[in-house]
């Protein structure tokens, strides 16, 4: 009976295996640590942003300062270090500046992006009161600002939009994507976002980078803004591959909108469920005919009985 190699030789050749295959100089073959941002810090900061958009809606477990403005005026060092830390990794990890141009980048972004705060949270204000206003099951504007996952998501998208007009690589991606993760609510950086925007219930929506959307804009759950056709590829890096919501717009749940071509007039309403992929005029009400359902009783199959006074159009919400 041949003699069985041990485990420890097996391993040891196979450890060597793996070794040798990141030799091919390929992108998923980088040994060195520390080129790219951390997504763990970058996740930290949401919070600490949350922090600063909410100062009384969310506890802080670092500080022991009891004036809430130093703590605040703490709280916005802690950011303005990490937050230039991480940008400053991020542009040197595209390799277009120097260490030292990366840093002096670094720190004039990090200024300019807490410069912007105030307008940001002017924005998302205007969100909690289309929440409130758009939602009768929100008791008060506090329960918004701390369960609903739509004003968490709509708010990080803000800040990373922020973050995006500034030309800062990836941290932007990583934080919509935190939001996308705990919420289910994919919406881009790059998406152009007016005031009043209210989300509702939220899972499954999807904004993709050209997306623009006006004021007083409403989605509901599954909602799609989304490019017609990717084929193209990076070719189509930079060009309008997204709709265009004008504002008063209600969007309800399913809806597909496609195409950097398709503008949705305002004051328009979209019902469930419908795949547009053309321009609406403003004002239009676009809706699917009634579904025609069959029901299967003792004696065979029979269709769904008239309701007297039913529009044939319809829409659904929860």
């Amino acid at each position: 009976m041949q003699k069985r190699e041990s485990f420890e030789r097996r391993l040891e050749a196979l450890s060597a295996r793996i070794l040798d295959d990141y030799g091919n100089e390929r992108v998923i073959d980088r040994l060195e640590m520390f080129t790219q941002p951390d997504r763990r810090i970058i996740e930290e900061l949401i919070g600490k942003l949350q922090r600063l958009v909410f100062p009384g809606y969310y506890r802080d477990y670092t500080y022991r300062i009891y004036n809430p403005k130093n703590n605040l005026s703490a709280l916005i060092e802690d950011i303005a270090f990490h937050l230039n830390r991480q940008i400053g990794i991020a542009l040197r990890g595209t390799e277009q500046y120097s260490p030292a141009e990366a840093e002096a980048q670094a720190e004039d972004i990090t200024a300019a992006f807490l410069e912007r705060i105030p307008a940001i949270r002017d924005y998302v204000e205007t969100d909690l009161q289309a929440a409130y206003d758009g939602d009768p099951a929100a008791k008060n504007k506090a329960e918004v600002i701390i369960a609903y996952p739509g004003i968490f998501a709509i708010t990080v998208n803000r800040l990373a939009h922020a973050l995006y007009q500034l030309d800062v690589p990836l941290i932007p991606r990583i934080m919509t994507e935190y939001a996308h993760n705990r919420t289910g609510i994919d919406i881009h950086p790059g998406a152009e976002i007016g005031r009043y925007f209210f989300i509702d219930h939220g899972t499954g929506i999807v904004v993709g980078e050209t997306t623009v959307i006006g004021d007083y804009v409403k989605l509901y759950q599954g909602v799609t803004l989304g490019a017609l056709s990717t084929r193209g590829g990076q070719k189509l890096r930079g060009k309008r591959r997204h709709p265009t919501i004008e504002d008063n717009v209600t969007i309800y749940a399913g809806a597909s909108i496609l195409g950097g071509d398709t503008i949705i007039g305002h004051d328009s309403v979209i019902g469930s469920n419908v795949f547009i992929t053309h321009p609406i005029a403003p004002g239009t009400r676009v809706s699917i005919k009634s579904q025609e359902l069959i029901y299967k009783n003792g004696q065979g199959y029979v269709l769904q009985p008239d309701v007297p006074g039913e529009e044939s159009p319809w829409f659904y919400i929860i």
